[in-house]
Parts: C-alpha cells; sequence; structure tokens
C-alpha cells in the first residue's frame, strides 16, 4: 500500500501524535531529535493529551503542543464534538507535511486521515487489520519485532519509511530557569542544604512499588551527615499516604516533597541530584533522560520495553530472585507488591557503588 518516500522528501511542517502517558511522552522526545537532525528547517508540532503537556512544554526543538482534553468528555456532547471539531480545523489549516501517527486509537487515525498530509505514517498493528486504519494512513511499519524492542525503538522505527536509523538518539527532559529556580526555594525551605538523593518509591500502581519498611531501611543506611535524602512522590492521597508511612518508620532521615513539585521542577531536582533511586514510573525516566545516576526497581513490567533509556543507570529487577507473574496478567489494581523479592542490601549495596564514584 506504500510507495518509498524519495530521499527528496523536505517536510516543512510535521505533526507527532502520541496520546498515552506521562512516561511514553518522554520517550518520543528521541524521535523529535531524529527528525530535528534528519530535517533542520522543519517545524515539529506534538499532538498528546493535556495532562501530560509538563513532559514536553519547555522542549526547545517543539514549535507547538496541541492536546486533547480527556475531560471535555464532562461537558456533554456537542461540547465535546466542537472542541474535537475545533482541533481537526487547526490542524487541518496548518497544512502538514508529515503526519507521525505513533498511537494505536482510531481517534488518532481519524485525526491523521483528515490532517490532510500528503505523507501519513502509522503502525501495522494487528488490532487494526482493516481497510480505514490503512487509508489513514500512506505507510504503515511492521510492528512484528516490537516485543524485541524497547519502547523507544519502537517509536523510532515508525521513521524506517523516511530512511532515519532507529538507534542513537537519546531521550530528553527539559525543564526552565524558574522551574530550577522555584525548586531551588522549596530546597531552602525544607532546610536541604547539602548534596541530596532523591528516592521515588511511589506509582499510580501498588503493584510497582517495594515495601515501606525496606525503602524506609534504604533511607536509614544511606542518610548521612555529607548527604541529604528527598523524598518525592505525585500529589495523590495514596501516594503522599505511603510516604507519610515511610517517613514515620525512619524519623528524622529524610525531607519530604511529596506533592510539592510540578513534574518540570521535579525535573529539576532530579537534574541536579547525587543519585535517583525509583521505581518504574515517569519521574525513573526522567531521571535516565537528564543523565542522572539511576538505579530503577522492576518487577513484573515489561522490563525490554519499559527499562530507564540510557547509560547511567542499573536496573534492580525482582525476577532475578523470585518467579513473578507474566506482565500480561498482572490485574494492576492489585495490593500485592511484586517487588517484595528485591533484598534491602542490593539495594543498598548499589546506592553506595554510585556514591563512592
Amino acid at each position: 500500500m506504500s510507495s518509498s518516500i524519495p530521499a527528496s522528501f523536505a517536510p516543512r511542517k510535521i505533526l507527532l501524535i502520541k496520546l498515552r502517558h506521562h512516561g511514553d511522552m518522554l520517550l518520543t522526545t528521541p524521535v523529535i531529535e531524529a527528525l530535528r537532525q534528519r530535517y533542520p528547517q522543519a517545524a515539529v508540532d506534538v499532538l498528546l493529551y493535556k495532562e501530560t503537556l509538563p513532559m514536553l512544554q519547555a522542549h526547545p526543538h517543539i514549535r507547538q503542543l496541541r492536546f486533547i482534553d480527556r475531560k471535555w468528555k464532562n461537558e456533554g456532547t456537542l461540547a465535546h464534538l466542537r472542541h474535537e471539531a475545533a482541533l481537526l480545523k487547526a490542524i487541518r489549516q496548518e497544512s502538514y507535511d508529515l503526519v507521525i501517527n505513533l498511537a494505536d486509537q482510531w481517534r488518532s487515525a481519524i485525526i491523521t486521515a483528515l490532517s490532510g498530509a500528503p505523507v501519513r505514517i502509522g503502525f501495522a498493528y494487528n488490532k487494526r487489520r482493516n481497510a480505514f486504519w490503512q487509508r489513514a494512513h500512506t505507510h504503515l511499519v511492521s510492528t512484528s519485532n516490537h516485543s524485541q524492542l524497547h519502547t523507544v525503538e519502537q517509536n523510532l522505527a515508525a521513521l524506517q519509511p523516511l530512511n532515519i536509523p532507529f538507534s542513537g538518539f537519546p531521550a530528553a527532559m527539559h525543564y526552565s530557569e524558574s522551574d530550577w529556580s522555584h525548586t531551588q526555594t522549596v530546597l531552602a525551605q525544607s532546610k536541604v542544604t547539602r548534596p541530596y538523593i532523591v528516592i521515588q518509591p511511589t506509582s499510580r500502581w501498588i503493584f510497582k512499588c517495594w515495601e515501606d519498611d525496606k525503602v524506609a531501611g534504604l533511607i536509614a543506611a544511606l542518610a548521612s551527615e555529607q548527604i541529604d535524602i528527598v523524598l518525592t512522590a505525585a500529589p495523590d492521597k495514596k501516594e503522599l499516604a505511603m510516604i507519610d508511612h515511610i517517613l514515620s518508620l525512619c524519623p528524622g532521615k529524610a525531607i519530604s516533597l511529596a506533592g510539592k513539585l510540578s513534574l518540570p521542577q521535579l525535573a529539576s531536582l532530579i537534574d541536579h541530584a547525587r543519585l535517583f533511586i525509583g521505581v518504574d514510573s515517569a519521574p525513573m525516566h526522567m531521571a535516565a533522560a537528564l543523565d542522572t545516576p539511576c538505579i530503577a526497581l522492576f518487577g513484573p513490567t515489561k522490563l525490554k520495553q519499559w527499562r530507564p533509556w540510557g547509560d547511567n543507570n542499573q536496573v534492580i529487577w525482582a525476577g532475578d530472585y523470585a518467579p513473578l507473574p507474566s506482565p500480561d496478567s498482572i490485574n494492576t489494581r492489585t495490593e500485592t507488591r511484586y517487588l517484595s523479592a528485591i533484598p534491602l542490601d542490593d539495594v543498598v549495596k548499589a546506592a553506595r557503588n554510585y556514591l563512592d564514584e
């Protein structure tokens, strides 16, 4: 269905579509870098969910962020349709030369199809084998090897029709000077005056978390007169309660900034840290993208696809210590903490190895 794209193709305006979570958006940044290097004259826009805007809002190589607000549907059918129509109109008026659809939702295919772009690239998902999905895109890239690829490599694979390699491009997390200025003020108010470690023990999903007492044990083992321990978390009631419980198990050993920073401010905090220790979460991907030394604790997640992308990190996987269920079989609402097999001593040792460098 797809003819080859000539080497002379030189798009002036490119729209990248990805409708997923915060960490997923960060892992699209290698695609943005690859497009910038291949088409330095092109303006790159991104369409994403509104709540994930902070992940890309400071990126210097994105001209414009267009968004879909998932709360539109709460405004009633007519208002929702108006929002969708206005978005489509704005995209058509932009006259994009190239649309790259990294998403698998029907909505993304409809937007791609109606964009008017002469070149429209998407993935040939098995679950989307039908005439409409094919017609929505001028070029479809196979997903047959996705299970062997990291998410970054999967995203970069969409660039194959453009003859852009899918390796060698780093992820990037950007923040503004005002983000770091605000974070420094918060650190000073919280009496963080020394070099510090950031520990993010929380996730929206409990099954990705280590036990609270082990996190407290890690804090107690690493706390010293030379270094401060800073705990972070999302401003979610369950996550904040977990932080409070951890602090109660190691009183006076750590300082909590949980829920006090925006995602770009959190990025600035992580960027200036000696070390980041966390579970499979967006902040872990931020640490890897910022090249902050990173220890990532993993359980029954697809490790090949979601490990930290970069060189300055170490993964400690619960599956090396005990059998784990298949990631596809997990009930995401379970209260089971599959990371419990990870021994405290091994995480302490890994942290000290980084801190002694």
